[in-house]
C-alpha cells in the first residue's frame, strides 16, 4: 500500500488534481502544504501542468513546480525527458525545457476526469 506523503504543491495544481490530496495544511504563498497520495505521479504532473503554457528555463521550472529537494526535481525532470513528455533545448546560456505532444496527452490523461 502507498504511503502518504508530505509535500509542498502550487495551488492551481492542487486544486486542479485534488483527488491527489489527502489533507491540506497551511498556505504558504502561491503554494499549499498538503499530504498527497501518489506522489511520483503527482510529481510528474507538478512539472507537465507548469509547462503546460510555455517553456521555462531551468531555473523557473524548479521554483515553480515546488518539487523542494533537488535531487528529487532532477530524477522527475530526467524521467519525463527520457519519456518524451519534456523535451529541452539549449537557448543561449540557458537550457529551456517545454512539453511535448506526448506530456500533453499524458497531462491530459488526469485532467479530463474534472471536465
Amino acid at each position: 500500500m502507498m504511503r502518504a506523503r508530505l509535500t509542498y504543491v502550487p495551488l492551481e495544481v492542487a486544486d486542479q488534481f485534488e483527488d491527489f490530496i489527502i489533507e491540506r495544511d497551511e498556505q504558504v504563498l502561491d503554494a499549499v502544504k498538503a499530504r498527497t497520495k501518489d506522489y511520483s505521479t503527482l510529481s510528474l504532473l507538478k512539472l507537465l501542468y507548469q509547462l503546460r503554457g510555455n517553456p521555462m528555463t531551468f531555473s523557473e521550472l524548479y521554483s515553480k513546480s515546488k518539487i523542494r529537494m533537488k535531487k528529487s526535481f532532477l530524477n522527475y525532470l530526467h524521467l519525463c525527458v527520457d519519456y518524451n513528455f519534456i523535451k529541452k533545448e539549449p537557448r543561449g546560456s540557458n537550457m529551456i525545457y517545454s512539453i511535448t505532444d506526448k506530456g500533453h496527452t499524458m497531462l491530459n490523461l488526469f485532467m479530463q476526469k474534472n471536465n
